[in-house]
């Protein structure tokens, strides 16, 4: 069967507190996640579920030069106000704001912020 599901690489070691932010804040859950060895090297392989969404998480073993980009997001349509606005709060704590959430016309209420790691979330109220 052909999947698609969407991969985090990170640098730096730092997978493990993005996983913990991630679970955290959706109530998620690790489905499997799999050491570099020697650990201090951090994540090989984690799999997060979600709010059922299946998610690949991984600490790169190579540096390289290139990061995350707003051009690619997690988008989330929420299902209320409070907890738009909460996501908002959580996810783009000592991250970057792009678009401050507003009415921008295209749905009730609207933020798009990256979180500390540099990944970009679309939060989204239909």
């Amino acid at each position: 069967m052909t999947m698609m599901r969407p991969f985090l690489m990170f640098q730096g070691g730092v997978a493990a507190a993005a996983i913990d932010l991630y679970v955290t804040t959706f109530d998620g859950t690790v489905v499997a996640s799999t050491p570099h060895a020697p650990p201090a090297s951090g994540i090989q392989l984690a799999e997060l579920d979600l709010k059922g969404q299946r998610i690949l998480v991984s600490d790169s073993a190579i540096d390289h030069d290139f990061d995350f980009t707003p051009s690619t997001s997690m988008f989330v349509d929420c299902d209320d106000r409070t907890e738009l606005e909460r996501l908002v709060e959580v996810l783009g704590a000592d991250g970057a704001t792009f678009m401050p959430l507003d009415d921008y016309g295209f749905s009730t209420a609207f933020a798009w912020v990256a979180d500390r790691f540099g990944v970009s979330w679309q939060l989204n109220l239909p």
